[in-house]
This record gives C-alpha cells, sequence and structure tokens, in this order.
C-alpha cells in the first residue's frame, strides 16, 4: 500500500512542500493511530507535526498559548493564574534562548515540526476542532521554537518546586523535625513505573521493558501514540503532542527505552529584597545592591478585566512570588531586612540548554549505548532510564542536569544575598547501575522511590510500588509481553497496613456495634483496591476521616486553619495544590500515624472517631461508585466518566485527595509493553484514543480497554497499515 508522497528541503533546510503536498506519507492502523513516512529526517519531522495538529489541534492551540501567557485570552479567569506565571518566569523567552542555542541540524528539525503543525492549521485542520468555535479563538503560526516552548511549560512545575514553599511553611510553623514526616510525593507531584525483565525471566529470550507514565489525566492526552519511518530511522512510540520526536518512550526495533521521574531537585527558590529606585528595580545580591532587568506586561481575560504583571528577573532568577512593591514574604513579617520576593533559577534559563539535541538522536539509536549517548545532552525534567537492545544490552541510569549548590538549596527558599548558595559550574554526577547491580538478577524496577536517584532528590515515593511490582515478577518466569496486564493493573495497597494496625490495636469493646463490625471487616479485607469492593470502599471513607480528623487536630492546625499556609495572601494561587495541607497529611498518613505531634494515645482516640463515623455509612457501595476519573480539559465536555481501581501507592496509581475527594485527576497517562523479540508483539494503550477531536471514532476507543488494563497492539508493518490522503494544500485559514 502507498500513499502519494512529495519531499524536497530547500536551501533554507526547510521541509517544505514539492507538488502541493507535504513530503510525507500518513497511514493509521485499526486504531486510528498515525504511521509517517518521509523520506528524511526533516521531513518526518514535519510530518509528524503535520499529523499531530491534524489529531490535536486544539490541544495545540493551547499549549501554544500557554506558552505565550496568552490562553486567558479565550479560556477565562480560570487560565488567568497561569499566564501570569508564563509571563513571570519567561517561557516563552527561555524557549528561544535554546532554540538560538541548538546546533543548526536539530534547531532545522524541530523547525520543520513547528512549520508541519503550521501548514496543517492552514489546509483547515483545527476546523474539525468545535472548541475554536466554542471558544472563539482562531489557530495562529508556530514559531520555531514553540516545541521547547510546550516543553518547558509542560515540565516547569514538574520538578515541585513550589514543594519549597511548603517546607519553608512546615518548618516555620512545626520546626525542622516535622519536614521529614511529610518527605513524601505529594499531589503536585507526578510519577511513574518501569520495570524491564530480561531475557532470562521471559518466553521468548528476549527482554522485555514495560510501565506506566503517572501525570494528570489530560483530554485530549499527554502522550500520542505515533510510528515514524524515514531512511535509518522507524520508531514507535509515546510522542508529546507539541514535541518533535520520542523522548520518553520508544523502540526502533532494536533498542526500546522508557523514563520515570527521577524525583530529582534541580530548581531553586532565592529569597530576594527588591526595591524600587526612581524608574528602576534593583535586588540586594552578595554584592549589595544592583539593578535589574523589569518591565510590565498585560493580558486579556475573557469574561474578566486585563491583568497586569511586573516582569522581574535578578540575578538568581526570574521572581515568581512578590516583587519591589509587595510587602514582606509570609514568615517574614517583623523583621529588619525581611525579603519581599522569591526568584526561580532552572537551568534551562541559566544556559540556554533544554537537551532537545537527545531527540533526533533517540530515533537513530540501534543499541542502549546509543541512548545513552543520545540522554547524555539531556537537560530537564531529570529522568531515571531503562533499555535493552536486541543484543543483549541493559542500561538503568538516571539523565539530566542537577546543579551542584548547598544541601539548603534543596530543602526551601535560600538567602539571595549569600554568596554561598551559588550553584557550581559542574552538575551532580549521574547514577547509573550496572545489571550486575541490580537487587534481583535479572529485574530492574523504576518507580519514584529513593533508589538509583536517591543522591538527587529530597522527596521521593515511598517504596510500596516498586516493592509489589519486584515480587510480582520474581514470582515467576516464563513472561510474556500481555502477561505485563495483570502487572499494570495490580491494586494491592500496602500503605494500607499502619491505618489497619492502628486499627488492630483498638478495644473492640470500647467500640460501639457498627464500629466493631466496621473494624473486623477492615481488618480481613484482602487490601486489593479494586473497583467491585465494597470493603476498599470502606478502607478509603475510614481512612478520609482519619485524614479530616488530623487535619483539625490542634498540633496541625497551623497548617490547615483559617491562616494556614494555602490561603496566605503572598503566594500566588497557582503555587495551593502544593501548600494544601490536608492532602499533604493525607500523603503522610503513614509517618504521622506513627511518630511526628500526635501522640499515640491521641492516635488511638482519633482512629476510634473515624471508624465511628465510617460506620454510620452502611450503603455497600462498591470502590468505583466513588472512586472515578476526573480529567482536566481546557473546556469542560460535561461528560460522565468511568470508574477506575486502584489508589496513590497501588501499582495501578490512581492519586485521589483522602479526606477531600474520592475522585482521581492522576494515573497511568498511557501504558506500554516493549518487547525486544519482536517489535510487532508489543502493546500499548492511552486513557482516551489517538484523537483529540470530539465525536471522531478514536477519541474515546481506547477509553474501555484503559478502564479495564487491556492493551492495544503495535503495528509497525506497513503492508498492514491504511493509507490515508492528506487535505488540500490551502492559504485560507489564518494560520498562515
Amino acid at each position: 500500500m502507498r500513499a502519494e508522497r512529495a519531499e524536497r528541503t530547500d536551501g533554507a533546510g526547510r521541509a517544505g512542500r514539492a507538488g502541493g503536498r507535504p513530503g510525507f506519507a500518513l497511514f493509521r492502523d485499526d486504531w486510528g493511530i498515525p504511521h509517517v513516512r518521509a523520506g528524511g529526517a526533516r521531513e518526518l519531522a514535519y510530518g509528524q507535526g503535520y499529523v499531530t495538529a491534524l489529531d490535536r489541534a486544539w490541544q495545540l492551540h493551547v499549549e501554544q498559548h500557554r506558552v505565550l501567557g496568552t490562553s486567558a485570552a479565550f479560556l477565562g479567569p480560570d487560565a488567568a493564574d497561569w499566564d501570569g506565571l508564563a509571563r513571570r518566569t519567561r517561557l516563552a523567552d527561555t524557549a528561544r534562548r535554546c532554540y538560538e542555542r541548538l546546533d543548526a541540524d536539530t534547531a532545522a528539525w524541530v523547525a520543520a515540526y513547528a512549520e508541519g503543525v503550521t501548514d496543517a492549521l492552514a489546509d483547515g485542520a483545527h476546523e474539525r476542532a468545535p472548541e475554536f468555535a466554542r471558544t472563539g479563538s482562531e489557530p495562529a503560526p508556530w514559531e520555531p521554537w514553540t516545541p521547547l516552548g510546550v516543553w518547558l511549560s509542560t515540565h516547569l512545575l514538574f520538578a515541585g518546586f513550589p514543594a519549597k514553599l511548603w517546607r519553608g511553611e512546615l518548618t516555620r510553623r512545626l520546626g525542622p523535625d516535622a519536614v521529614p514526616l511529610f518527605a513524601t510525593d505529594g499531589p503536585g507531584t507526578a510519577g511513574s513505573n518501569g520495570w524491564l525483565v530480561t531475557g532470562d525471566r521471559t518466553a521468548s529470550g528476549a527482554a522485555l521493558l514495560a510501565g506506566d507514565p503517572h501525570r494528570f489525566i489530560e483530554d485530549p492526552g499527554v502522550y500520542q501514540q505515533i510510528h515514524l519511518a524515514a531512511p535509518g530511522r522507524d520508531v514507535v512510540g509515546l510522542a508529546v503532542p507539541g514535541v518533535p520526536g520520542l523522548a520518553h518512550f520508544g523502540h526502533t526495533g532494536q533498542v526500546a527505552w522508557a523514563i520515570t521521574n527521577a524525583m530529582a531537585d534541580y530548581q531553586d527558590l532565592y529569597r530576594e529584597r527588591l526595591r524600587r529606585t526612581g524608574g528602576a528595580v534593583e535586588a540586594y545580591g552578595p554584592g549589595g545592591w544592583e539593578e535589574v532587568a523589569a518591565h510590565t506586561e498585560t493580558y486579556q481575560v475573557a469574561g474578566g478585566e486585563p491583568v497586569t504583571v511586573e516582569v522581574v528577573e535578578t540575578g538568581r532568577g526570574t521572581v515568581v512570588v512578590g516583587g519591589p512593591d509587595a510587602g514582606p514574604l509570609p514568615g517574614e513579617e517583623g523583621g529588619a531586612e525581611p525579603a519581599n520576593a522569591l526568584a526561580l533559577r532552572h537551568h534551562p534559563r541559566v544556559s540556554g540548554r533544554l537537551g532537545f539535541e537527545t531527540l533526533p538522536a533517540l530515533l537513530a539509536a540501534r543499541t542502549v549505548a546509543d541512548v545513552s549517548a543520545a540522554v547524555d545532552h539531556w537537560v530537564e525534567p531529570v529522568n531515571v532510564l531503562l533499555a535493552a537492545d536486541t543484543e543483549g544490552g541493559l542500561l538503568h541510569r538516571a539523565a539530566g542536569y542537577v546543579p551542584r549548590r548547598p544541601a539548603a538549596n534543596r530543602l526551601g527558599p535560600v538567602p539571595a544575598w549569600e554568596a554561598g548558595h551559588a550553584w557550581q559550574d559542574e552538575p551532580e554526577p549521574l547514577p547509573e547501575a550496572p545489571a550486575a547491580s541490580w537487587a534481583e538478577p535479572g529485574i530492574a524496577v523504576m518507580a519514584n522511590e529513593r533508589g538509583l536517584a536517591g543522591p538527587l532528590g529530597t522527596e521521593f515515593a515511598p517504596p510500596y510500588r516498586a516493592d509489589r511490582i519486584r515480587a510480582l515478577l520474581t514470582a515467576r518466569t516464563g513472561w510474556r509481553a500481555g502477561e505485563m496486564a495483570a502487572v499494570h493493573t495490580d491494586t494491592y495497597l500496602a500503605s494500607a497496613r499502619p491505618l489497619l494496625a492502628l486499627l488492630g490495636r483498638l478495644d473492640p469493646a470500647a467500640l460501639g456495634e457498627p464500629a466493631r463490625r466496621l473494624r473486623e471487616r477492615l481488618l480481613g479485607w484482602d487490601r486489593h483496591m479494586e473497583t467491585g469492593s465494597v470493603d476498599a470502599a470502606r478502607y478509603a471513607a475510614f481512612r478520609a476521616e482519619v485524614v479530616r480528623l488530623l487535619a483539625a487536630h490542634p498540633a496541625l492546625t497551623g497548617l490547615t486553619g483559617t491562616d494556614g499556609p494555602a490561603r496566605a495572601d503572598g503566594y500566588p494561587p497557582v503555587f495551593r495544590p502544593w501548600l494544601f495541607a490536608t492532602a499533604r497529611i493525607a500523603y503522610a498518613l503513614e509517618s504521622l500515624l506513627t511518630g511526628g505531634p500526635v501522640t499515640e494515645d491521641e492516635r488511638l482516640a482519633l482512629a476510634a472517631a473515624a471508624l465511628g463515623a465510617a460506620a454510620q455509612d452502611d450503603s455497600e457501595q462498591p470502590w468505583g461508585a466513588l472512586h472515578r476519573l476526573a480529567p482536566w480539559q481546557a473546556v469542560a465536555s460535561g461528560e460522565e466518566w468511568p470508574s477506575v481501581g486502584g489508589d496513590h501507592d497501588c501499582v495501578l496509581s490512581t492519586s485521589s485527595l483522602p479526606g477531600i475527594t474520592h475522585l482521581f485527576a492522576r494515573g497511568p497517562a498511557a501504558r506500554y509493553v516493549w518487547d525486544l523479540a519482536r517489535r510487532d508483539d508489543s502493546l500499548w494503550a492511552v486513557p482516551f484514543g489517538a484523537s483529540g477531536v470530539p465525536g471522531d471514532p478514536h477519541a474515546r476507543d481506547q477509553l474501555p480497554l484503559w478502564r479495564e488494563g487491556g492493551l492495544v497492539p503495535v503495528v509497525t508493518d506497513f503492508a498492514r497499515l491504511r493509507p490515508v490522503p492528506l487535505p488540500t494544500p490551502s492559504d485560507r485559514s489564518p494560520a498562515r
């Protein structure tokens, strides 16, 4: 099967049109997944951009405007806080800087992708997306640097630098000893599962690499299934819409790779003293007062008033909290020389490097050595990576840039005027784990725990997911790709142990009859958070009551009361998810039930009260009736979303906010199984489908499978694919 194809690259390196058509061919499989074939690397990038705009025009439109800080102009007040942060952190300007520092070949490759997006929009791709008409917005051309901006925007908060605000507040309100009690990944952190099984433990004798990235579930999805083929390149994987190549998950036929969040700390916050002197803004640095860059920007808000922000950049970084006219930062009121601003320092802004040189190199990789050499250029986010090749090569390492600086920088905001908090010239060394050092022969697991990346971070996920995955994999050999779904969907909740242990220490004679019955029921529960489990729902209700009572405990009301950090006037609303103490208490439940400011007698009394409250509900609802998907949509569709099993610390990690809601917004944003014996025996799935167009047959066709843990086959043989005609070129769209 063939589709008409024309290929040309003009003298400027532009992957342009020839014969009136883009220089690539498009095919689709039975699930509508795009397969792009082109005659060269730049034409392939152009085709990837073009096809992504066909399937995800609205999503790309939103991402483009989030980079520019102009999304509130058509999304309204809910987007205004983000737009302010994007402008204050100078996302677009940083993207331009990073693009300008790319080598010529990589820059042309990225520009070709952006051109493909623009041309597809000019050819009317956006007309399939009803959100444009609903919001009264029109597409605009992409700049060559826009893909770098999309990456920066997507990952600006990925490392969770606002957690340093939380730790600062925690220290101020409860003292430094409280910080370790809450040292676990919180509600604003993204994590993942990933595992590799070597050929000694598989049926085929070749490695299997599998996992699922956990992110906030967005519609359209944050990952795009795609196949990219050109001379010297034939790769299938999960792309980030708006970004060329396959940064995180890919299989070339000879080598496959996957990542998880390393939970590294690579962004710093500096406490700044700012003042206005005449028409200038000055900051107090290690050498005294110094003039800094400052200007104002105004952006529009649909249904609201325009917003003006002052953009200030000191020698440390861009100001994200406060400013020259602001009062003291929270907690510094009454100080002799209080700081009145916080500046963010992160490597792309400092160096003009983002690591995009990695992306085209990955597409040409054939061995784990090629993959490792490619990710040597990577900057952020910092990842833990697993890879395997058909020659038996294995790779388990960290990738990215972690600045070398004092330990205090990792814990919270540090004084800008103290030279000792400056970054050193050389970064931290990146750890690697040779296969001979793996805890279990033939098995490597990465699940955001304090393991390989331990020297690089501060807060990590508890070991429950990693331990459970390892236990499931070591229990047998002869693994096949399709059997990995049982690991993806495992719902055992090991983190229930401390709360159930507390329950076991209660005196049954001191409880009322309903509470006594519920206690016995929960102590006999199998600890699986299955959708049909009534016991799982009763446990979740009991846990929620415990969280609420802990939040109301006098020892913690400094965090949860009306003057708690989430309500502090000094912090922009965009940082509130990291400062919301009830959610933090929920995720730190194990620590707070085994130590900390609440005594054992108080914990027992609290558990008894929570059990009594939970026992009042005898509705016998299953977990699935409570635990439902709540994805983020730029424009809400009003759909009813399905129930899904799992919980925060399950391998099937579907994170609700205990004590607040049983709904979950964070979970598996994709699933994959890469088979190194035969690539077309690989499997994958995304939450919704290949298309981001409402009403398209492939907009929701994977949702039932994803809900149940099902996977769809990877098909890379073009003879089994359907060629798809491309739109007729047109210049009628505002995108041209």
